[in-house]
């Protein structure tokens, strides 16, 4: 029986060529310029769907052989000095096979556009965009990183490490999969950053569920203060319980994580979205819509 981290290298495995056809999506558009553009702009895009056949695999002796459907977004934050691409989702190829792809009798991975239509419906251009943020490497965030070979890439110092070291497939990652990243600008964090220096847009250092993972703080004019999750927690109950993944690189680091966002999201007054939760995600406004 294989373990979960194999388990999730095999599944990352399995999607390399689905992620390498992504790269071959439609030309876009070149990204509208306004005068009147506010001063920041959050877009949410579906990023594929995940069917789970066995969801214990997200809280270890839990609802064993129950299945529940995880959603899976990426974001575009627009900022007066620049944009930022927020993970990257599922492989666009995927779009291509309706039926989903089977994993390990355990996943069955579903994209109903792409993300490349997505981008082109709101009029950016993925080789427009300045910066490029993951909030790790497992395949479900990094599937169209080819996208944007443009785009600055801004992870955890850790993160790179693991990426990119001896041993990737310790912690569920599959180079081939963002083999491209090895040609973007790369700054390595030691920490939470500032992405655009006005404390508008801040990347937050939250280990434990990868040695570098990180999650987006965003302070949104309009609509108040946003936590994008990452995969600090997946679904609402695992964040409300405190739940561990099993295939988590450290349990006592995702705890501690959870326990100083909770206390963060209190003393910042700010929701916590949580990218992988399909119920919270419907009631969020999707593309061609925006968050200011």
């Amino acid at each position: 029986m294989p373990t979960p981290v194999k388990l999730f290298s095999r599944l990352v495995i399995s999607i390399f060529i689905l992620a390498l056809s992504a790269c071959a999506s439609d030309k876009t558009a070149p990204a509208p310029k306004s005068a009147t553009q506010p001063a920041l702009r959050l877009y949410v895009f579906n990023c594929g769907e995940i069917e789970v056949l066995d969801i214990s695999v997200f809280q270890p002796g839990i609802d064993k052989g129950k299945h529940k459907t995880l959603t899976d977004s990426c974001y575009l934050v627009v900022h007066p000095k620049g944009t930022m691409m927020w993970d990257t989702g599922l492989p666009d190829a995927l779009a291509q096979k309706p039926e989903g792809m089977t994993f390990m009798n355990t996943f069955v991975m579903r994209m109903p556009k792409t993300l490349a239509s997505q981008l082109k419906e709101i009029g950016y251009a993925p080789e427009s965009i300045d910066k490029l943020g993951v909030s790790h490497f497992h395949g479900d965030h990094v599937g169209n990183v080819g996208l944007f070979p443009k785009s600055q890439l801004l992870v955890q110092k850790e993160e790179y490490a693991a990426a990119f070291g001896t041993e990737p497939g310790k912690y569920g990652f599959d180079p081939t999969s963002y083999a491209s990243l090895k040609s973007n600008h790369v700054k390595t964090l030691d920490g939470d950053y500032d992405v655009f220096g006005d404390g508008a847009v801040v990347i937050k250092r939250m280990v434990g569920h990868t040695p570098g993972h990180q999650a987006l703080f965003l302070k949104l004019p309009k609509t108040g203060n946003i936590l994008l999750s990452g995969d600090l927690t997946h679904y609402t109950d695992n964040w409300e319980h405190k739940r561990v993944p099993s295939f988590n690189f450290n349990k006592e680091q995702s705890i501690k994580s959870m326990e100083d966002t909770e206390k963060f999201l209190k003393d910042n007054h700010a929701m916590l979205w949580i990218q992988h939760d399909l119920e919270q995600n419907s009631g969020i406004k999707h593309v061609p819509a925006y968050y200011e």
